[in-house]
């Protein structure tokens, strides 16, 4: 008799640098003021990495509190997935780099590049590599060090990007505790050039004229993003919730993507989902 394998998260784990960065420290580099970044952000501050502390750095703490967790030996991990767009290096993969951090000699690890949602993807992707038998325990981890590619001198994307690292054990799961039900995702490749990093990929190689047309730093089209984000979240919300035969009335909670409290209202008020259940920790100080 076959076993069907349900896959799900066994545990999670954080971590943030210490440095705090905030609205008032920008006020000190940049023309904008906390009241502005505020108002249409909801961000108070952001944690940047210490000089050093690289996206695997970030990525390895995150994972041992995961495991942690998740009660699981590190050796158990057969995984390793780090979503990022902020690499230690373009190869090898910032997973190898996490692979060698915690000691696991021979663990298959590569890299996923889906910007904000990629832990995401990642997770769509380690549930169904738990759930066909292919690996047991994955070690997915959502890290960025996105303060390497913020230009300090534009005060439309510095208010808005930090460092961090989440990590989840995904494995076998039994009941409902934990269980993932369903995913849903989406691209849309047409709007590529509303947030992107134009330089140093293939396309635009790195060079005297893209350091000096500052080319490796993230540019962002905030209006269109923020309209494209509400409708899109919206969207894609409604269609995992169908496919787990819920609905938005059955929810607990919703745990939106934190990068602008604007838009986490803007999509709870389309869904007519109460912000008390709907989860923060944009526009809160100390997290």
């Amino acid at each position: 008799m076959t076993t069907t394998i349900q896959a799900g998260i066994l545990g999670i784990g954080s971590y943030l640098p210490e440095r705090r960065l905030t609205n008032a420290d920008l006020e000190k580099i940049v023309e904008t003021s906390d009241d502005w970044i505020v108002s249409r952000t909801g961000i108070h501050e952001r944690r940047i990495a210490a000089e050093g502390e690289n996206t695997s750095d970030l990525a390895a703490a995150a994972a041992r509190k995961a495991a942690e967790n998740a009660g699981i030996a590190l050796s158990e991990i057969d995984l390793i997935l780090v979503a990022t767009v902020s690499p230690d290096t373009p190869m090898p993969s910032t997973a190898c780099w996490v692979q060698a951090k915690l000691g696991l000699g021979n663990v298959p690890a590569f890299d996923l590049s889906a910007a904000c949602a990629g832990f995401v993807y990642g997770l769509t992707v380690a549930k169904a590599l738990v759930e066909n038998g292919t690996f047991r325990h994955v070690l997915l981890i959502g890290a960025e060090r996105l303060s390497s590619f913020v230009d300090w001198t534009d005060r439309a994307t510095c208010v808005l990007f930090g460092d961090g690292a989440g990590a989840a054990i995904i494995g076998p799961t039994q009941g409902d505790r934990g269980r993932i039900l369903s995913a849903q995702l989406g691209a849309n490749g047409n709007d590529a050039k509303l947030l992107i990093i134009p330089g140093g990929g293939s396309s635009r190689i790195a060079s005297v004229e893209t350091v000096q047309q500052r080319l490796h730093f993230i540019k962002m089209q905030g209006q269109e993003v923020f309209k494209i984000a509400v409708k899109v979240m919206e969207g894609t919300l409604l269609e995992a919730l169908r496919k787990a035969d819920l609905t938005a009335e059955k929810l607990d909670w919703l745990i939106p993507h934190q990068a602008n409290l604007r838009i986490i209202m803007a999509l709870a008020h389309r869904m007519e989902f109460p912000m008390e259940k709907v989860f923060l920790n944009v526009g809160r100080v100390g997290n």
